[in-house]
């Protein structure tokens, strides 16, 4: 027998007083049903529980009771706006209120009166800035107004009538997919007080209980979500399975590896494998630092991929870290009989035709390339291994495209990130996905000496630089801009190159990278300053992901301020890669206390994870990665940055629900799995 689909089914045309008018605004901001209208939560609180003078701070939201000893006087300015100014006596003092666009008010007061305000609180001026609130409010009485997001002609105080009638009307058809038990444990209210809470609080504490409910609700709900994710992925039977040689790979270690792996890499390596031989797909995300090795990871799994007969792909954002990424592998493996091809936008015609068809007919083992690896003619015939790196650069349409080039089984995927992601995102974000990382660094490393200088010092840091140049060494100089720009008063790179070159007076080869160079000329510029002929490399950001000179010391970033702190800290990672102590100098005037902390922050922390963590709490989490993430829940209530706890905790209570069956075979979670059902969670083509 089915169940009654409950609010979700009942549309909001059914509440007392929403007309067919009224339905239109309400369809604007996402409102069809009963159920979406209690779930429209209100964006904020104006708590206007009357307070006295000696509870409330200067400039203070507040409001403030009082007897009217002023009849009110409107003034008009602009067009069609007014101020109203009266005066009220609370306690001791006489208070100016001050009221914009209020007019009706001086037809409703008169002497005597009491009235509360609620507004802003000047000290200095003795006055209030605000709205009026009415007559004969009881002194001490708590009054949180809730206020709504609303876009569309519906005013605050119709919503608040609207979601009080659906209260009143279906209040006993309002279902909780939370057991009791649940409930109990951790102290939360059923779902119609909830609603009651947080759309019409009567104190602070029940606001806050009203919160806990729903915050874990949703974060439960969203890890339910990934864990079947990660159930289904890794149970498809559809997965490759690669016969991994674990004695072929120490040898290739011990013979090929110039440098021994760290505990971190092995341990990772050791992971990957293991999934990689399972009857599960492998599906992971690999995070490590920048200079923490774990382009030598993806190199070893893709040997182990090849020598158990299956092709590998290798994904990257830029045309540089693609060459750079050949390079590597190609040095690693020579002698090792195993083919291996780069293919971005910029190869020429006749050899991306080779490419392809090698591709195809399955002679080529290893193909490393860029987007140009999502085109339609490029076919797989026996792909095992696909490796992203970088992999928040691509979209999820991207990843699904390069998933399906295989002509039979799901390869394995593994995702890599040099951008530390902290574990509250990561969770949030990738909560689908194994997790491994690389939490060492290889030995010899020392930390980059990172120092933050103003705009005036340029001419000194130029000299520090010449003198590291002098040393043998190399440096990068970073600005955020190519040409010059009237809107932002920023160092461009242009104008930076023309000053350092005239600055060194050809004493030593300075080059310039940026963006909009075709792709032969920066392989050309690249080239130079990898085998040591540029000495100076003036850059916008295109080097900000994985490219590798270990004899680079100096990174001097002009403008620091306008980067992020990941960004920054990548930019950092280009330097520090060899045995010689390496410098960062950030150039910066921040005329605000976040960029000054920004810039503190690099200075006194170096682990990149610390740094990711403090990033996430200045930026939030949709502005992360520098844009909206694919992917990202937006909660309404819950904060991934706030609510890590939580966060936590409902992970934890859906690995249980999932690993063990308990949604399927705990009658307590019939209600739950019933909800799910209904809205897709167990649908294939919501995990695309």
């Amino acid at each position: 027998m089915k169940r009654n689909t409950g609010l979700q089914q009942i549309s909001v045309s059914f509440v007392k007083g929403i007309g067919q008018h009224s339905i239109a605004s309400l369809a604007e901001l996402g409102i069809f049903t009963v159920f979406d209208l209690l779930e429209f939560f209100p964006s904020r609180y104006e708590d206007q529980t009357i307070r006295s003078f000696d509870e409330i701070c200067d400039q203070e939201t507040v409001t403030i009771a009082g007897e009217v000893v002023s009849l009110p006087i409107i003034s008009f300015y602009g067009r069609k706006k007014s101020r109203c100014t009266f005066q009220i006596k609370a306690d001791l003092y006489v208070i100016k209120v001050v009221l914009f666009n209020q007019n009706y008010v001086k037809n409703t007061i008169q002497l005597g009166d009491q009235v509360c305000i609620y507004g802003k609180w000047d000290s200095r001026k003795l006055a209030i800035t605000g709205k009026f609130l009415g007559k004969d409010i009881k002194e001490g009485k708590a009054s949180f107004q809730p206020i709504y997001s609303l876009r569309t002609i519906v005013s605050q105080k119709q919503m608040r009538k609207w979601v009080k009638y659906a209260l009143e009307q279906y209040k006993n058809q309002i279902e909780d997919w939370l057991p009791e038990s649940v409930r109990t444990q951790y102290k939360l209210p059923s779902k119609r007080e909830t609603y009651q809470i947080l759309h019409f609080p009567q104190q602070t504490h029940a606001l806050k209980h009203g919160r806990r409910r729903m915050i874990y609700e949703e974060l439960l709900l969203f890890q339910l979500k990934m864990q079947l994710l990660r159930k289904r992925i890794r149970e498809s039977s559809e997965g490759v399975c690669v016969s991994v040689d674990k004695e072929e790979i120490n040898r290739f270690i011990q013979q090929k590896v110039p440098f021994p792996l760290t505990q971190a890499q092995q341990s990772v390596l050791d992971e990957i494998l293991t999934d990689m031989s399972s009857p599960y797909l492998l599906y992971r995300l690999l995070q490590g630092d920048v200079g923490s090795g774990k382009t030598i990871v993806a190199l070893l799994c893709a040997y182990a991929a090849v020598r158990g007969n299956f092709q590998v792909a290798i994904m990257v954002p830029t045309e540089i870290l693609a060459q750079q990424h050949f390079e590597s592998f190609q040095n690693l493996l020579a002698g090792e009989d195993i083919s291996l091809a780069c293919l971005t936008g910029s190869t020429k015609a006749k050899d991306r035709q080779i490419i392809l068809e090698e591709t195809e007919n399955g002679k080529l083992s290893i193909l490393i390339g860029t987007h140009a690896l999502l085109q339609e003619r490029v076919k797989f015939c026996r792909l095992g291994l696909i490796v992203m790196d970088e992999q928040h650069r691509f979209g999820v349409e991207q990843r699904k495209i390069l998933r399906e080039k295989s002509s039979g089984q799901l390869p394995n995927i593994l995702h890599m990130t040099a951008t530390p992601i902290p574990r509250t995102l990561a969770i949030t974000a990738f909560g689908e996905m194994d997790v491994s990382i690389i939490n060492q660094m290889p030995s010899g490393r020392k930390p980059v000496r990172t120092r933050w200088v103003r705009q005036e010092t340029e001419t000194q840091v130029w000299s520090f630089l010449c003198k590291e140049v002098e040393k043998g060494h190399q440096a990068y100089v970073i600005c955020p801009l190519i040409e010059d720009s009237e809107k932002m008063d920023l160092e461009n790179a242009l104008e930076l190159y023309e000053k350092l070159k005239s600055y060194v007076n050809n004493v030593f080869e300075i080059a310039l990278l940026h963006g909009k160079m075709k792709p032969q000329k920066k392989e050309e510029i690249m080239t130079g300053f990898k085998q040591g002929k540029t000495k100076i490399l003036v850059s916008t950001t295109v080097i900000e992901v994985g490219v590798n000179v270990p004899n680079a010391s100096v990174m001097v970033i002009y403008d620091a301020e306008r980067f992020g702190l990941a960004q920054l800290h990548q930019l950092r990672g280009r330097v520090g890669r060899g045995a010689n102590q390496s410098f960062c100098i950030l150039i910066g005037n921040p005329k605000t206390e976040m960029g000054k902390e920004r810039l503190k922050i690099m200075e006194e922390t170096h682990d990149g994870f610390q740094v990711a963590e403090h990033d996430l709490n200045l930026r939030g989490p949709g502005d992360f990665f520098g844009y909206k993430q694919s992917g990202l829940p937006d909660f309404k209530i819950a904060n991934i940055i706030h609510d890590y706890r939580a966060l936590e905790v409902a992970r934890q209570d859906a690995v249980h629900l999932i690993d063990d069956g308990e949604l399927w075979n705990n009658p307590e979670y019939a209600a739950l799995l019933y909800f799910m059902e209904q809205n897709g969670y167990f649908d294939a083509q919501m995990f695309d």
